[in-house]
């Protein structure tokens, strides 16, 4: 015997697994919403449909028809739009809106047709769905693939149920008794929606999950403002390469920088000039290092370079390029232009110990004191003293 479920049960079912993720969505209030407001009200729009469905024939037919598949492509727009926003785009509220308003036009029109109706939305559904896809994986494929993956799946399956049913309608290929009639078609695309909602909310949540752990792991290692490695990645960064540089015996260098007169950027243009003076910096470091080299934020307009399997006359030449670099690259900023000089300690020496980091730090630390008591927009290079042995 064919598997045949009550129609108006799995009706209040699927809107109530919809109610149920929206309040996860709700309850979760992540930080930054990155469509996940747009979902959830996708999501309540798609219980409405699906209540007003329940209710055929207790309500007036243009409620439970029209209002009804009003809502249901409704849904679909919302999830087009909240695929929008997590890729940081613009909403496309004319592919949003059309489909809605083709949808209730033709529902109003074939308002006593049910196969005519099915057919209608065996083809637009499925065009909605494939702007959804279409906008999740083009033009490149999100970084999140878990999420996207489980999204897919759940909406594919949708796109192929909803058409194949639209099909068969067309086709006269299956009976139509209306909706509250159970039939093995109807009792199949009534679970299917079930686990469609929580296939599709599932890779949403998963999606977002996904980018902000990429987010908190980077933010751990890197400077929220200016990109650069953070105090915490250079220490360990140091550690991996001064262990690297013992076994080999190659050289090693190292950059303290220091903008000069940051304090006045700050007092004379306000702090996005300073924020802005930050980032330029960073900017134009990176942009002349090597690919094994590293730039980090020290602390407040202090950088560090790192420099592996270099000398101290090769660092010396660098940071004497680097500040004639930046004394030539003043900073635009609304308009004006900031002029920025730095002054750079360099320190450089064959490593003894991997423990010599901090020595390392501490004399180019030393030399960047003694650029900025001579004047500024310097380089004062200090070689690594040798251990004292016993």
């Amino acid at each position: 015997m064919p598997l045949v479920l009550d129609v108006p049960t799995m009706l209040l079912m699927i809107a109530a697994a919809s109610l149920a993720m929206a309040a996860s969505l709700a309850a979760a209030r992540p930080q930054r919403s990155e469509g996940t407001g747009l979902w959830a009200l996708g999501l309540v729009m798609h219980a409405a449909t699906y209540v007003l469905y329940a209710m055929r024939g207790r309500v007036p037919d243009w409620a439970s028809i029209v209002l009804s598949n009003l809502l249901l492509a409704g849904t679909f727009a919302m999830a087009l739009g909240a695929v929008c926003r997590f890729r940081g785009r613009a909403l496309p509220w004319g592919r949003m809106l059309a489909p809605v308003v083709a949808m209730t036009a033709l529902y109003m029109v074939f308002l006593d047709d049910y196969r005519a109706r099915i057919v209608v939305a065996g083809i637009l559904a499925p065009v909605q769905i494939s702007m959804v896809l279409w906008v999740l994986w083009r033009p490149q494929p999100l970084a999140q693939l878990r999420g996207a993956w489980l999204f897919t799946v759940g909406l594919s399956l949708q796109f192929v149920l909803l058409a194949l049913r639209g099909l068969l309608a067309a086709m006269h290929a299956i009976p139509l008794d209306g909706l509250m009639r159970s039939s093995p078609m109807q009792s199949f695309v009534f679970m299917a929606a079930f686990v469609v909602v929580i296939l599709a909310s599932l890779g949403f949540i998963l999606m977002a999950k996904d980018r902000a752990d990429a987010e908190n792991r980077y933010f751990a290692v890197h400077d929220e403002l200016t990109g650069a490695a953070n105090r915490r990645a250079l220490i360990q960064a140091l550690d991996r390469d001064l262990a690297r540089a013992l076994r080999s015996g190659e050289p090693y260098a190292l950059l303290m920088l220091d903008i000069d007169h940051f304090k006045a950027v700050n007092d004379t243009h306000g702090h996005r000039a300073g924020d802005r003076v930050l980032c330029h910096v960073a900017t134009v470091l990176r942009a002349r290092l090597r690919a094994q080299d590293l730039i980090g934020r020290y602390g407040g307009e202090e950088f560090m370079l790192l420099l592996p399997n270099t000398t101290l006359d090769g660092a010396a030449a660098l940071a004497e390029t680097l500040r004639e670099v930046m004394e030539q690259s003043p900073c635009l900023h609304e308009g004006r232009s900031i002029a920025v000089t730095v002054s750079i300690g360099v320190c450089g020496t064959q490593m003894e110990s991997i423990q010599d980091w901090d020595r390392l730090i501490q004399a180019a630390d030393q030399a960047l004191y003694r650029a900025k008591a001579a004047g500024r927009n310097r380089v004062v290079c200090a070689d690594l003293p040798r251990r004292s042995r016993t």
